[in-house]
């Protein structure tokens, strides 16, 4: 079962936005001055002497200027690595810890990855890396240090040293107090605009009180705050002036919000005018709306839809270019790394394009994800010179990744030592988002079309890139620069891998903690490296793991094989697409009759047990559309399956995205166990008797309110085993390797004098939805595992049309 969607896109920050009656303004506004005024000596102490702490503050820095005097770089360096402290860094760097390890104390190593501390942003952090995937995250005020004294190396013959250490003896090291909400914006020179949502006094005190300043003027400033409002009625004067000058512009949320995570926040992700600065940098994609960003996608051009493809920004497919092939090897590649530890999410794309007359060109880009307007990008012409183009390919790649370019075309043999970018292994194929027919063609295709018109119209839709699109923009991995749906069985694999492995490790992690921090960061950033999303965000819990993950690779491994069967109907000059595809599937497919008795049947197993499906604050019925009869040699035929013990027909819920893949190869098991409704029987398929589990899974949008429901036969074998909590990894192992059919109870079943028997002994638990004695099991309707996919036979594809209930008309007031 499928069901992914946007929630975890990190939309914009709402803002609060309305005015206040002029008499409640004014007061507010004379409270505000009145604090700030009764404040203004204490902020200008604290200005002046960081933390209130005079006296130490005064020692520390007289002692750093003393030892800056006395002491050269090198013999800095000297001094920390006898003291056992990275040596190893920039004069910038060197020269603040030695002075911090002098005064306060060698420090100890991080206790999440070994890593040397440093004292960066008024906090103690990491210079470490957690694994080849992430650096590591862990930040303290208070940093555990070694004891005893400082150890000085005999070379180093300044007498400054040795006396300030003798006036140290007996003395323990003092501790540096820091207090972080006092320097959020320390080194910042910050100018407010406009009309804001609370007055400009409030939020210049807020800026000073946390370390930063305020500037009445746009000039020579860091940011410049506003209300997003200001951009809708044109701006300020402030507001054009930051613009001319391009000086960022971010959302008052900023402040808040930096104030709130103690650590000032990217200036980007709170950026309200980049996207209509006069030189059109733009917005990057993850920090739209999602609303915008989905349309933006769905209606955008795959631009590297394949192995074999050109990318469409390098131009050169307008002169009849192709991609560069020598010696069984084909040069074109496309990376992608991810770090949320330090807020970087990049693409890289390399081809050599072979244009008419021999010229070879090579094509680069790379910069953050979703953000053109941002990336390096150039076009090289190298004429004939083939081998000059191959090298400095082949020099690019090694660099990108660390890896040499060979052994990863012709064996897959790639090692990740560092934090560099990971290959994205493309198939040759052609991404259904370019391959499958545009919504201009599909009709024209269906009117040609010699399948019966009902099956044409459900084959239309499978065949065309509309449901693969939307699929994808739920995810948020509709990126036009990869070929999401085109990937390799290697590189799913691989993702299969992560995954398995990600599930392990996450049971021995402990809920809170540096170590849960660092490790959620590490699988975060290996994931969405190997699936590059516009929304990369740092997951956490089982329940993640199953909805972005686990299912987030079920559907591009189906989107991936729908890819291949439908392959590109663009370049296709047959005259009748749509059966081309339909023999491809090897699948019959047969409208059912409304006045047969298999179609009141289901029509009436629907009824009974279906409950409106509620998204956000509206509830969704479900009409029956169409019904079709399904046979395929993918999976067992309803001949073999009669014979079988314990058969019950039961919905499975699908996504339209999906679908092609359940009729051309069958039903796959869940790809793993996982301690959540969904996956929590393991690799097995998994229905219910309740269509309206179904159609959680089945409905896709409000403006895209077509689904379908699939209805099979499952024998559940001689034994049925009940279970009414959530199956562990060794139980769900044990109901595998026996290949017995698991029923898990719901707090909800159907009610059981109302079940009937279809035919050949097939059970049809149809019944109305009724409380079960399991009021506090995982899941909310019975569900079924089978482990064996030749007990699981698909029998009819149910079209459903899902429609808004209890709607109210508003009319017009006359």
């Amino acid at each position: 079962m499928v069901h992914e969607t946007r929630s975890r896109a990190h939309a914009a920050a709402q803002e609060e936005g309305k005015a206040a009656p002029k008499k409640q303004k004014t007061e507010s506004n004379d409270q505000e001055r009145g604090q700030h005024v009764s404040k203004n000596k204490k902020l200008k102490a604290e200005e002046s002497e960081p933390n209130g702490k005079g006296a130490a503050f005064r020692e520390y820095t007289e002692f750093c200027k003393a030892i800056g005097e006395h002491l050269s770089v090198e013999e800095m360096r000297k001094i920390l690595q006898a003291n056992e402290q990275d040596a190893s860094g920039s004069e910038d760097a060197v020269v603040p810890q030695c002075e911090d390890m002098m005064f306060y104390g060698p420090l100890e190593k991080c206790p999440v990855c070994g890593g040397q501390l440093e004292f960066k942003g008024w906090k103690y952090k990491c210079t470490g890396n957690y694994s080849e995937w992430a650096r590591c995250t862990f930040s303290t005020n208070d940093p555990s240090r070694k004891s005893g004294p400082i150890k000085v190396p005999d070379d180093i013959k300044d007498d400054f040293i040795p006396k300030w250490l003798k006036q140290q003896e007996g003395k323990e090291f003092p501790k540096r107090d820091v207090d972080e909400e006092a320097h959020i914006f320390s080194g910042m020179m910050i100018a407010l605009s406009g009309r804001m949502s609370r007055s400009h006094a409030y939020f210049k005190e807020q800026v000073m009180k946390h370390g930063g300043k305020v500037n009445n003027s746009v000039l020579g400033v860091t940011c410049v705050v506003a209300s997003p409002s200001e951009r809708d009625k044109g701006g300020s004067g402030g507001f054009a002036e930051a613009l001319e000058r391009g000086t960022p512009v971010v959302s008052e949320n900023w402040i808040m919000d930096s104030i709130e995570k103690k650590e000032v926040q990217p200036l980007a992700a709170y950026d309200i005018a980049s996207d209509v600065v006069p030189e059109g940098r733009g917005l990057p994609l993850g920090q739209l709306d999602p609303n915008e960003e989905a349309i933006e996608t769905l209606a955008s051009e795959v631009k590297l839809p394949g192995k074999r493809a050109v990318h469409k920004d390098s131009k050169l497919e307008k002169d009849g270019g192709y991609i560069f092939e020598k010696d069984g090897i084909i040069y074109n590649c496309a990376f992608a790394q991810c770090d949320l530890g330090c807020d970087l999410n990049q693409l890289c794309i390399m081809q050599l394009v072979m244009v008419p007359e021999n010229r070879l060109h090579l094509f680069y880009k790379k910069g953050p994800i979703g953000h053109d307007q941002m990336a390096e990008e150039r076009v090289e012409d190298f004429g004939s010179r083939v081998n000059d183009a191959v090298k400095e390919f082949v020099r690019l790649f090694e660099e990108v990744t660390g890896n040499e370019f060979e052994p990863w075309e012709r064996e897959k043999k790639f090692e990740k030592k560092s934090m560099k970018m990971y290959p994205l292994d493309m198939d040759v194929g052609v991404d259904v988002r370019h391959g499958g027919a545009a919504l201009r063609q599909l009709g024209t295709a269906a009117l040609h079309c010699k399948l019966d018109p009902s099956v044409s119209f459900l084959v239309k839709q499978l065949c065309g890139q509309e449901i693969y699109r939307y699929a994808l923009m739920e995810m948020a991995q509709d990126l036009p620069d990869v070929p999401i749906g085109m990937l390799t069985d290697l590189h799913l694999k691989r993702g299969e891998e992560v995954l398995l492995k990600m599930r392990q490790d996450a049971e021995s992690i402990p809920e809170s903690g540096p170590e849960a921090d660092a490790f959620w960061t590490e699988i975060s950033n290996k994931w969405f490296t190997l699936f590059p999303t516009t929304r990369p965000y740092i997951m956490r819990g089982f329940e993640q793991i199953a909805d972005n993950v686990a299912s987030g690779l079920e559907t591009v491994r189906d989107i991936n094989d729908a890819s291949h069967l439908i392959g590109d109907v663009f370049g296709s000059t047959l005259d009748d697409p749509l059966s081309e595809c339909y023999k491809k599937l090897g699948c019959s497919i047969n409208p059912v009759p409304e006045d047969s008795e298999d179609y009141k049947m289901i029509l009436r197993y629907l009824e009974k047990t279906y409950e409106p499906v509620k998204v956000d604050d509206v509830v969704y019925g479900a009409s029956v559309e169409r019904i079709y009869a399904v046979e395929s040699s993918a999976f067992p035929s309803y001949e073999k399956i009669k014979n079988l013990p314990n058969k019950v027909l039961l919905w499975c819920g699908t996504r339209s995205s999906n679908l092609l893949r359940h009729l051309h190869k069958g039903f796959l098991p869940a790809i793993c166990h996982l301690p959540v409704p969904g996956y929590m029987f393991g690799k097995a398929i998994v229905c219910s008797d309740a269509a309206a589990e179904a159609a959680r899974y089945g409905f896709t949008a409000v403006d895209r309110p077509e689904g379908y429901l699939v209805l099979a036969v499952a024998s559940l074998g001689n034994e049925i085993t009940e279970v009414t909590g959530t199956p562990g990894a060794e139980d769900a192992q044990g109901f595998e390797e026996k290949k017995m059919g698991v029923k898990g109870v719901g707090r909800k079943m159907t009610d059981e004098s109302e079940h009937f028997t279809w035919r050949d002994g097939v059970k049809v638990p149809c019944g109305k939805l009724v409380p079960s004695r399991n009021k506090n099991g995982p899941l909310e309707y019975n569900e079924y595992a089978v482990y064996d996919p030749k007990q699981v036979s698909i029998c009819f594809l149910v079209g459903v049309k899902y429609e808004e209930q209890n709607m109210e008309v508003v009319r017009d007031e006359e």
